[in-house]
């Protein structure tokens, strides 16, 4: 790895931190430059524009994210019930609250059409969907995959509880997926 490979990977960390600490209101390139000890104009330089770089720093994140959910939870296909259960605590730990924070900020740009939030989102969403699908112990096809999305879509509306100050909501709808059953 070169100097400029190995100054933009301390860029894309810096950056990391930063989006996680504080979401997407200070994504403009100056706040971003101020976070990486750059100017703008160097983070221009290592990126093709705002959008690779904010396309870049994410992935990062979402890596991340998925890597804590790979070690927390086994690869191992299980029961739904069990899947959405685990998930679910996971998410709501507070290692994982900064990732979710990130992402309900993510996915409300996106619903404006904030470029390029669409775009992001729509990565997020499928490779999320995919790991979901690949630990659920039914056959490929499309229960499969409805199911990943049902997990999916509880997992988002605890976090949504979470972030929005409705911890005691999302505590009593945690309490109540533990007595879900799938078909």
């Amino acid at each position: 790895m070169g100097i400029r490979d190995d100054q933009r990977e301390r860029v894309i960390t810096a950056l990391a931190a930063h989006l996680l600490a504080t979401g997407l209101a200070q994504s403009s390139l100056r706040p971003l430059a101020k976070a990486a000890s750059v100017s703008d104009r160097m983070l221009l330089y290592y990126f093709r524009d705002k959008a690779d770089l904010l396309a870049c720093v994410i992935g990062r994140i979402v890596d991340g994210f998925a890597h804590g959910l790979d070690s927390a939870l086994p690869a191992t296909p299980m029961p739904p019930e069990q899947l959405l259960v685990a998930a679910s605590r996971l998410v709501r730990s507070p290692a994982m609250q900064p990732s979710m924070r990130l992402w309900l900020d993510i996915a409300a740009a996106a619903a404006r059409q904030e470029p390029p939030f669409p775009a992001i989102a729509a990565r997020i969403l499928d490779q999320f969907m995919a790991w979901l699908e690949a630990r659920i112990d039914r056959p490929e096809g499309p229960q499969r995959r409805q199911q990943a999305a049902l997990l999916l879509a509880v997992i988002d509306g605890l976090a949504l509880f979470d972030m929005a100050g409705g911890s005691e909501q999302a505590q009593a709808a945690e309490q109540a997926v533990a007595t879900m059953q799938f078909l």
